[in-house]
């Protein structure tokens, strides 16, 4: 009987932290991992500025690509850090392109973004040697993250990172950008995801 009450009480803590942090359940944006629409094994889609895909909308100018992770070019591996497919934010014009969604968030709020930024090293090539992206909240700059990671000369290399921010509204529109300079043509997005924090 002992152990049956302890394991009821254990069950209610668990129902009450789960009320306490609804947000933390579940992630809030959708497609974070971009495995929607799914291309061709090795290929990739392009999708112009003015349109959407499953949880997003095309931003900017120019466009974006989704990207396999099985895709190779000039001798470079391109793959995915999360799921099998991942997002090119200079798509093949390299414009000021960029991606958005919008998510449901509790006004006053503190949430935790994470998202991985994609970079290959090729110095003097037309894939770049670094990536850069602008992080919009709401339609306003909010963070810049660059991947200068040259550990592998041949695949391309994930840097994670991680920045907080307070909901003002009901409704939080996060934004990313391609911030590489003209010439730089990847630039690479996956892994997006937005937790509420625990922090009170």
């Amino acid at each position: 009987m002992a152990q049956l009450s302890r394991t009821l009480i254990a069950t209610a803590l668990t129902l009450i932290c789960l009320a306490a942090f609804p947000a933390d359940a579940k992630k809030l944006v959708t497609n974070g991992s971009f495995e929607d629409p799914v291309v061709p094994d090795g290929g990739f889609q392009l999708i112009s500025h003015g349109n959407a895909f499953s949880g997003w909308n095309v931003v900017g100018g120019g466009n974006i690509g989704i990207f396999s992770g099985d895709y190779q070019q000039e001798g470079f591996t391109f793959p995915a850090k999360k799921g099998g497919q991942w997002l090119d934010l200079t798509g093949n014009t390299n414009a000021n392109a960029g991606v958005q969604q919008d998510i449901a968030t509790k006004p006053g709020s503190t949430y935790v973004l994470t998202l991985y930024v994609g970079n290959i090293n090729q110095p003097g090539g037309d894939l770049g040697t670094t990536s850069t992206v602008n992080v919009m909240i709401d339609g306003k700059p909010f963070a810049s993250f660059t991947n200068k990671s040259g550990k592998s000369e041949t695949s391309q290399a994930w840097k994670k990172f991680s920045t907080e921010f307070v909901a003002e509204n009901a409704t939080t529109t996060i934004a990313f950008f391609n911030g590489d300079a003209a010439g730089d043509s990847s630039n690479g997005l996956d892994g997006v995801t937005v937790a509420r924090s625990h922090a009170p």
